[in-house]
Protein backbone atom coordinates (compact mmCIF):
# COMPACT_ATOMS: atom_id res chain seq x y z
CA UNK A 1 0.00 0.00 0.00
CA UNK A 2 1.01 3.93 -0.71
CA UNK A 3 0.38 6.75 1.74
CA UNK A 4 0.15 9.75 2.06
CA UNK A 5 0.14 12.75 4.58
CA UNK A 6 -2.36 15.17 5.23
CA UNK A 7 -2.00 18.61 6.36
CA UNK A 8 -1.92 17.69 9.82
CA UNK A 9 0.21 14.88 9.71
CA UNK A 10 -2.32 12.09 9.81
CA UNK A 11 -1.22 9.19 7.33
CA UNK A 12 -3.98 8.23 4.95
CA UNK A 13 -3.88 5.03 2.19
CA UNK A 14 -4.09 6.39 -1.24
CA UNK A 15 -6.54 3.44 -1.96
CA UNK A 16 -9.25 2.28 -0.74
CA UNK A 17 -13.05 0.94 -1.34
CA UNK A 18 -16.05 2.62 -1.10
CA UNK A 19 -19.44 1.78 0.71
CA UNK A 20 -22.67 3.42 -1.20
CA UNK A 21 -24.18 -0.18 -1.64
CA UNK A 22 -27.12 -1.82 -1.25
CA UNK A 23 -26.37 -1.72 3.13
CA UNK A 24 -27.82 -5.11 3.76
CA UNK A 25 -24.40 -6.03 1.95
CA UNK A 26 -22.07 -3.83 3.98
CA UNK A 27 -21.35 -6.27 6.60
CA UNK A 28 -19.88 -9.06 4.18
CA UNK A 29 -18.50 -6.86 1.46
CA UNK A 30 -16.42 -4.91 4.47
CA UNK A 31 -15.04 -8.52 5.81
CA UNK A 32 -14.29 -9.54 2.56
CA UNK A 33 -12.37 -6.08 1.37
CA UNK A 34 -10.52 -6.87 4.65
CA UNK A 35 -9.37 -9.97 3.95
CA UNK A 36 -8.22 -8.88 0.40
CA UNK A 37 -5.97 -5.95 2.16
CA UNK A 38 -7.92 -2.91 2.03
CA UNK A 39 -7.17 -0.86 4.87
CA UNK A 40 -9.03 2.45 3.73
CA UNK A 41 -12.86 2.19 3.67
CA UNK A 42 -14.98 4.74 3.09
CA UNK A 43 -18.59 4.91 4.07
CA UNK A 44 -21.34 7.98 4.78
CA UNK A 45 -24.35 8.25 6.84
CA UNK A 46 -26.55 8.81 3.57
CA UNK A 47 -25.66 5.17 2.28
CA UNK A 48 -26.58 3.81 5.23
CA UNK A 49 -23.65 1.54 5.17
CA UNK A 50 -22.04 2.75 8.44
CA UNK A 51 -23.62 0.09 11.01
CA UNK A 52 -22.74 -2.99 8.05
CA UNK A 53 -19.45 -1.53 8.13
CA UNK A 54 -19.02 -1.47 11.73
CA UNK A 55 -20.34 -5.03 12.16
CA UNK A 56 -17.90 -6.34 9.32
CA UNK A 57 -15.21 -4.60 11.21
CA UNK A 58 -15.91 -6.27 14.24
CA UNK A 59 -16.47 -9.65 12.45
CA UNK A 60 -12.59 -9.20 10.86
CA UNK A 61 -11.10 -9.24 14.00
CA UNK A 62 -8.58 -6.84 12.64
CA UNK A 63 -6.90 -4.36 14.96
CA UNK A 64 -9.44 -1.15 14.70
CA UNK A 65 -5.71 0.88 14.64
CA UNK A 66 -4.87 -0.55 11.25
CA UNK A 67 -8.05 0.54 9.78
CA UNK A 68 -8.27 4.07 8.11
CA UNK A 69 -12.25 4.78 8.04
CA UNK A 70 -13.33 7.90 6.58
CA UNK A 71 -17.91 9.25 7.21
CA UNK A 72 -19.45 12.09 6.14
CA UNK A 73 -22.08 14.58 7.56
CA UNK A 74 -25.52 14.16 4.87
CA UNK A 75 -26.36 18.23 4.41
CA UNK A 76 -29.43 18.16 6.36
CA UNK A 77 -27.17 18.29 9.22
CA UNK A 78 -24.88 20.86 7.95
CA UNK A 79 -25.00 22.89 11.40
CA UNK A 80 -22.80 22.81 14.55
CA UNK A 81 -25.46 21.07 16.72
CA UNK A 82 -26.19 19.07 13.70
CA UNK A 83 -22.63 17.78 13.28
CA UNK A 84 -22.29 16.73 16.94
CA UNK A 85 -25.17 14.66 16.33
CA UNK A 86 -24.07 13.42 13.19
CA UNK A 87 -20.61 12.14 14.61
CA UNK A 88 -22.24 10.64 17.59
CA UNK A 89 -24.60 8.58 15.42
CA UNK A 90 -21.65 7.57 13.47
CA UNK A 91 -19.27 6.34 15.75
CA UNK A 92 -22.45 4.35 17.85
CA UNK A 93 -23.36 3.01 14.30
CA UNK A 94 -19.69 1.54 13.81
CA UNK A 95 -19.24 1.24 17.44
CA UNK A 96 -15.84 2.58 17.45
CA UNK A 97 -14.60 5.47 19.22
CA UNK A 98 -13.50 7.51 16.37
CA UNK A 99 -13.36 7.84 12.83
CA UNK A 100 -9.91 9.23 11.05
CA UNK A 101 -11.77 11.35 8.47
CA UNK A 102 -15.02 12.92 8.31
CA UNK A 103 -16.17 15.06 5.69
CA UNK A 104 -19.17 17.69 5.03
CA UNK A 105 -20.98 15.26 2.28
CA UNK A 106 -22.42 18.43 0.30
CA UNK A 107 -21.32 21.98 0.90
CA UNK A 108 -24.81 23.41 1.28
CA UNK A 109 -26.76 25.26 4.18
CA UNK A 110 -24.86 25.71 7.37
CA UNK A 111 -21.31 24.31 6.05
CA UNK A 112 -19.64 27.06 8.29
CA UNK A 113 -21.48 26.06 11.93
CA UNK A 114 -20.98 22.03 10.59
CA UNK A 115 -17.39 23.07 9.99
CA UNK A 116 -17.10 24.43 13.88
CA UNK A 117 -18.73 21.03 14.85
CA UNK A 118 -16.03 19.18 13.19
CA UNK A 119 -13.22 21.54 14.74
CA UNK A 120 -14.87 20.21 18.11
CA UNK A 121 -15.07 16.90 18.04
CA UNK A 122 -11.76 16.59 16.34
CA UNK A 123 -10.08 18.36 19.46
CA UNK A 124 -12.11 16.07 21.32
CA UNK A 125 -10.24 13.03 19.83
CA UNK A 126 -13.34 11.49 18.07
CA UNK A 127 -11.97 12.48 14.76
CA UNK A 128 -8.33 12.19 13.35
CA UNK A 129 -8.88 14.69 10.28
CA UNK A 130 -12.08 16.83 8.94
CA UNK A 131 -12.28 17.28 5.03
CA UNK A 132 -15.05 18.58 2.59
CA UNK A 133 -16.74 16.76 -0.29
CA UNK A 134 -17.89 18.02 -3.61
CA UNK A 135 -16.27 21.70 -3.14
CA UNK A 136 -15.56 23.46 -6.53
CA UNK A 137 -11.89 25.25 -6.27
CA UNK A 138 -13.24 28.72 -6.05
CA UNK A 139 -15.49 27.53 -3.13
CA UNK A 140 -12.63 25.58 -1.48
CA UNK A 141 -10.40 29.15 -1.90
CA UNK A 142 -13.41 30.78 -0.23
CA UNK A 143 -13.30 28.23 2.83
CA UNK A 144 -10.22 28.11 3.46
CA UNK A 145 -9.80 31.89 3.63
CA UNK A 146 -12.32 31.87 6.13
CA UNK A 147 -11.75 29.26 8.30
CA UNK A 148 -8.66 28.55 10.96
CA UNK A 149 -7.98 25.00 10.11
CA UNK A 150 -7.77 23.76 6.38
CA UNK A 151 -9.89 21.19 4.94
CA UNK A 152 -7.72 17.83 4.70
CA UNK A 153 -9.85 16.74 1.99
CA UNK A 154 -12.04 17.51 -0.86
CA UNK A 155 -13.49 14.44 -2.38
CA UNK A 156 -14.72 15.01 -5.92
CA UNK A 157 -15.65 13.28 -9.09
CA UNK A 158 -12.48 12.46 -10.52
CA UNK A 159 -11.99 9.42 -13.47
CA UNK A 160 -10.07 9.67 -16.81
CA UNK A 161 -12.25 11.09 -18.88
CA UNK A 162 -12.85 14.13 -16.12
CA UNK A 163 -9.11 14.29 -15.11
CA UNK A 164 -9.58 17.64 -13.46
CA UNK A 165 -5.65 18.99 -13.74
CA UNK A 166 -6.50 22.45 -12.65
CA UNK A 167 -8.27 21.84 -9.39
CA UNK A 168 -5.34 18.88 -8.53
CA UNK A 169 -2.63 22.10 -8.66
CA UNK A 170 -5.36 24.57 -6.98
CA UNK A 171 -6.06 22.18 -4.26
CA UNK A 172 -2.45 20.92 -3.34
CA UNK A 173 -1.45 24.97 -3.34
CA UNK A 174 -4.31 25.32 -0.42
CA UNK A 175 -3.30 22.30 1.21
CA UNK A 176 -5.86 19.80 0.49
CA UNK A 177 -5.50 16.29 -0.84
CA UNK A 178 -8.11 15.60 -3.60
CA UNK A 179 -9.90 11.99 -3.28
CA UNK A 180 -12.14 10.45 -6.53
CA UNK A 181 -15.41 9.23 -5.34
CA UNK A 182 -15.64 7.89 -8.40
CA UNK A 183 -12.39 6.86 -9.56
CA UNK A 184 -14.03 4.27 -12.29
CA UNK A 185 -16.75 6.20 -13.46
CA UNK A 186 -18.84 3.28 -13.01
CA UNK A 187 -17.74 1.91 -16.16
CA UNK A 188 -18.74 4.80 -18.48
CA UNK A 189 -17.57 5.17 -21.90
CA UNK A 190 -16.63 1.58 -21.82
CA UNK A 191 -14.13 2.30 -19.96
CA UNK A 192 -13.13 -1.44 -18.88
CA UNK A 193 -12.64 -1.79 -22.34
CA UNK A 194 -11.05 1.21 -23.54
CA UNK A 195 -8.52 0.67 -26.02
CA UNK A 196 -5.53 2.66 -24.64
CA UNK A 197 -6.38 1.14 -21.39
CA UNK A 198 -6.65 -2.51 -22.12
CA UNK A 199 -2.96 -2.53 -24.37
CA UNK A 200 -1.56 -0.60 -21.52
CA UNK A 201 -2.50 -3.25 -19.12
CA UNK A 202 -1.91 -5.99 -21.20
CA UNK A 203 1.77 -5.12 -20.97
CA UNK A 204 1.55 -5.29 -17.54
CA UNK A 205 -0.85 -7.93 -17.15
CA UNK A 206 -3.04 -6.22 -15.74
CA UNK A 207 -7.00 -5.15 -16.89
CA UNK A 208 -8.71 -1.43 -17.29
CA UNK A 209 -9.18 -0.55 -13.88
CA UNK A 210 -5.96 -1.92 -12.45
CA UNK A 211 -4.34 0.63 -14.75
CA UNK A 212 -6.82 3.36 -13.94
CA UNK A 213 -6.36 2.97 -10.32
CA UNK A 214 -2.59 2.60 -10.92
CA UNK A 215 -2.99 6.16 -12.87
CA UNK A 216 -4.47 7.81 -9.66
CA UNK A 217 -1.98 6.53 -7.54
CA UNK A 218 1.29 8.18 -9.75
CA UNK A 219 -1.09 11.32 -9.71
CA UNK A 220 -1.00 11.55 -5.82
CA UNK A 221 -4.74 11.62 -5.68
CA UNK A 222 -6.73 9.15 -3.24
CA UNK A 223 -8.78 6.78 -5.27
CA UNK A 224 -11.85 4.73 -3.62
CA UNK A 225 -13.44 2.20 -6.13
CA UNK A 226 -16.60 0.32 -5.04
CA UNK A 227 -17.60 -3.36 -6.10
CA UNK A 228 -19.21 -6.03 -4.00
CA UNK A 229 -16.81 -8.88 -5.97
CA UNK A 230 -13.90 -10.50 -4.07
CA UNK A 231 -12.11 -10.93 -7.33
CA UNK A 232 -12.68 -7.48 -8.16
CA UNK A 233 -11.37 -6.21 -5.01
CA UNK A 234 -8.49 -8.46 -5.21
CA UNK A 235 -7.86 -7.41 -8.72
CA UNK A 236 -8.36 -3.37 -7.46
CA UNK A 237 -5.72 -3.64 -4.56
CA UNK A 238 -3.35 -5.82 -6.76
CA UNK A 239 -1.16 -2.53 -8.47
CA UNK A 240 1.67 -1.89 -6.30
CA UNK A 241 3.85 -4.14 -8.56
CA UNK A 242 3.98 -2.03 -11.32
CA UNK A 243 4.57 1.35 -12.64
CA UNK A 244 3.45 3.37 -15.96
CA UNK A 245 6.06 5.31 -17.71
CA UNK A 246 6.32 8.82 -18.32
CA UNK A 247 4.84 8.20 -21.68
CA UNK A 248 1.97 6.09 -20.67
CA UNK A 249 1.04 8.58 -18.26
CA UNK A 250 0.68 11.03 -20.46
CA UNK A 251 -1.09 9.06 -23.40
CA UNK A 252 -3.79 8.66 -20.44
CA UNK A 253 -4.00 12.41 -20.04
CA UNK A 254 -4.88 12.56 -23.69
CA UNK A 255 -8.41 10.77 -22.60
CA UNK A 256 -9.84 14.07 -20.57
CA UNK A 257 -12.47 15.10 -21.93
CA UNK A 258 -13.96 16.78 -18.61
CA UNK A 259 -16.94 14.09 -18.40
CA UNK A 260 -18.12 13.65 -14.96
CA UNK A 261 -20.53 11.69 -13.31
CA UNK A 262 -23.23 14.86 -12.57
CA UNK A 263 -25.97 13.34 -10.63
CA UNK A 264 -23.68 11.39 -8.46
CA UNK A 265 -22.38 14.51 -6.86
CA UNK A 266 -23.82 18.30 -6.29
CA UNK A 267 -27.06 19.35 -8.17
CA UNK A 268 -26.18 20.79 -11.49
CA UNK A 269 -28.96 22.72 -11.62
CA UNK A 270 -31.95 24.87 -9.33
CA UNK A 271 -34.23 21.94 -10.33
CA UNK A 272 -31.94 19.23 -9.10
CA UNK A 273 -31.05 20.96 -6.17
CA UNK A 274 -35.09 21.04 -5.71
CA UNK A 275 -35.49 17.45 -6.04
CA UNK A 276 -33.11 16.37 -3.88
CA UNK A 277 -34.46 18.44 -1.08
CA UNK A 278 -37.68 16.84 -1.75
CA UNK A 279 -36.15 13.45 -2.09
CA UNK A 280 -34.25 14.22 1.46
CA UNK A 281 -37.82 15.84 3.40
CA UNK A 282 -38.78 12.84 4.99
CA UNK A 283 -35.45 10.85 5.23
CA UNK A 284 -34.35 9.71 8.69
CA UNK A 285 -30.71 8.82 8.94
CA UNK A 286 -30.33 5.72 10.57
Amino acid sequence: MEYITLNNGVEMPKLGIGMMIDPTQAEEVAVKAIEAGFRHIDTAAAYGTEKGVGLGIKRSGIDRRELFITSKLWFTENSEEGAARGIERTLNNMQTDYVDLYLIHQPLGDIYGAWRGLIKAMKEGKIRAIGVDNVTQARLAEFVHFNDVVPAVNMVDVNVFNQRESDHGEFAKLGVQMEAWSPLGHGMKDLFSNPLLTAIGKKYGKNAAQVVLRWFMQRDIVAIPMTTNPEHMKQNIDIFDFALTDDEMKQIAGLDQGTGMGGFGMPADAQAFRNMMEWSKNWTLD
